[in-house]
C-alpha cells in the first residue's frame, strides 16, 4: 500500500494543521456545516473509537480549545454564548 492511502486528505488540509481540527471539520461538514458543541464532541469521540484511538477525559476541553484556536475556520453562527459551531462560510465555500 502506498503512503497516500494512510494519510487523511481533506479539502481543508492546508488550513488546519491539527488532526483534532480535521476531525472536528469532518464532523461539521458531514452534519451540513454546523452542529451543537456536544454533538461534535460525541461524534469526534466515536470517530476516534472507530479508528482504535483512545478517547481521553480531556477530549471535550481539547475540542473547545481547537474551536477557539481556529476562529477563522470555526464560528458560532448564533453569536458568542451559543453552543452551536459551524465551519466559517468562507471556508465552507472554498470546499
Amino acid at each position: 500500500m502506498s503512503k497516500k492511502t494512510h494519510q487523511i486528505v481533506s479539502p481543508w488540509a492546508e488550513q488546519l494543521g491539527d488532526p483534532l481540527a480535521h476531525d472536528i471539520a469532518t464532523v461539521l461538514h458531514r452534519m451540513g456545516g454546523s452542529a451543537h458543541q456536544d454533538m461534535v464532541i460525541n461524534c469526534v469521540a466515536a470517530m476516534r473509537r472507530q479508528r482504535g484511538e483512545s478517547v481521553t477525559q480531556d477530549l471535550k476541553a481539547r475540542i473547545i480549545e481547537v474551536f477557539e484556536r481556529y476562529r477563522d475556520f470555526f464560528v458560532r453562527p448564533f453569536g458568542e454564548g451559543s453552543m452551536r459551531w459551524a465551519i466559517a462560510p468562507d471556508a465552507l465555500h472554498a470546499l
